[in-house]
């Protein structure tokens, strides 16, 4: 039996890895998109349990008035005695709370009066409220894996913190700030690079009510998250918009309306067109990667459903394309928000709400989620986004909200 001798061997070896050698690497798999979970929940008149009783204080003592005049059920406006209780209820306010400005920061009486209004909200009630809040951001983040959250309706980032829960340390939280009760803010998890974010106020958006008067309350303002994620540089543009515009499409509570129609609330919105055309621009001149989520308090789905021609936008039939002129006021010649927005200098698209869960009550059609068209490149197809019910007790007198989060995951 013949034996192999060590010089063979050795040049069996050798044969052998140059054999390996020659052979192609296996291709490397491709890596994975980066994810991220972004939503837009409207919290509903969220404070701290310290200001909801300095609010239950102080409408107490009003008798829970009304500061917005009461319409009658076919009534196109407020009888002349309806005006005149709420202009009291207003004056007696303001002198409870210390002033106009402190009054502001108080919610109306009726904020928190829910579907039982046979007596006040008591502390107790409030307490639910925040409980029910605090449950479903938490559902947001463990079931939906959600990372950055854009809040409307909330008094401030020390708020959210609250609400964050057992998550309050693992995320980190902005706010505009704001002379009135309501405002926007966020919160985006820590390990999204926290020291590179960057948070700014779009005071802009913060339209007066009713421009030259004294005693003129102002909307809320918008908010820009700035984060890096996965090498690119993302932007978020939180807004809550006027409200009481909302739809093109008659309905048996809500009459249809354009943006050029006299109602005060109209033209109240009207006056943001532009201020968020201008800010799209100086965000899309920054980086490519954006998006626009919120309140928008206008059903823009309806619109872009409509497929209005370009020469029906405005009012004097011009191209909608840039930012439209503006009168001394603030208005514009402006009759659709999405097609004014969506106006063929940039590339947006709406995200399709594709899924609600059973148990989502409240207002819909209002909170929607928009990409910038090179953001929107990077996703499916089918890409859509779901609404998240809100955690509510059996019973539970006051809401946790009347609108359920709305959310998406998007590859970056």
């Amino acid at each position: 039996m013949m034996t192999s001798t060590p010089l063979a061997v050795l040049m069996t070896l050798l044969a052998s890895a140059s054999v390996h050698a020659a052979e192609p690497a296996p291709p490397s798999q491709p890596r994975p998109p980066a994810q991220i979970g972004v939503a837009s929940f409207n919290l509903a008149w969220a404070g701290s349990q310290q200001d909801f009783n300095h609010h239950a204080a102080v409408c107490t003592a009003v008798n829970w008035c009304d500061t917005r005049p009461k319409r009658a059920q076919g009534q196109s406006r407020p009888t002349d005695e309806a005006v005149q209780a709420a202009r009291q209820c207003v004056a007696d306010t303001e002198r409870l709370a210390g002033g106009p400005e402190k009054a502001s920061m108080i919610p109306p009486c009726n904020a928190y009066l829910g579907r039982d209004n046979a007596a006040p909200p008591t502390s107790q009630d409030y307490a639910a409220k925040l409980t029910g809040l605090q449950a479903t951001i938490a559902n947001l983040i463990e079931t939906q894996g959600v990372n950055v959250i854009a809040f409307q309706e909330v008094r401030s980032a020390e708020v959210i913190k609250t609400l964050l829960g057992k998550y309050a340390d693992r995320f980190a939280t902005c706010d505009a700030p704001h002379d009135g009760f309501q405002t926007t803010a966020f919160a985006w998890d820590r390990s999204m690079g926290e020291t590179k974010a960057a948070c700014s106020v779009n005071s802009d958006l913060a339209v007066s009510d009713n421009p030259g008067a004294k005693d003129a309350r102002k909307v809320r303002p918008g908010l820009t998250l700035e984060l890096e994620w996965a090498g690119r540089r993302v932007s978020f543009l939180n807004v809550h918009l006027k409200s009481s515009c909302a739809n093109i499409v008659p309905t048996p509570l809500y009459q249809a309306r354009l943006l050029d129609d006299p109602n005060p609330a109209c033209q109240v919105l009207n006056r943001q067109v532009a201020p968020i055309e201008r800010w799209l621009d100086s965000v899309a001149a920054r980086s490519p990667d954006y998006v626009l989520l919120g309140d928008f308090n206008r059903r823009i789905d309806e619109e872009a459903a409509a497929r209005i021609p370009a020469e029906k936008v405005r009012i004097d039939g011009s191209n909608p394309a840039g930012v439209p002129p503006q009168d001394a006021n603030g208005k514009v010649a402006t009759r659709y928000l999405w097609q004014e927005l969506d106006d063929g200098s940039r590339a947006l698209k709406q995200v399709p709400l594709t899924k609600v869960e059973t148990g989502c009550r409240g207002f819909t059609g209002l909170d929607h989620i928009v990409l910038s068209g090179a953001l929107a490149a990077r996703q499916t197809p089918d890409i859509g986004s779901r609404k998240t019910a809100v955690v509510q007790a059996p019973g539970q007198r006051i809401d946790s909200s009347d609108h359920c989060p709305r959310s998406v995951t998007l590859n970056l």
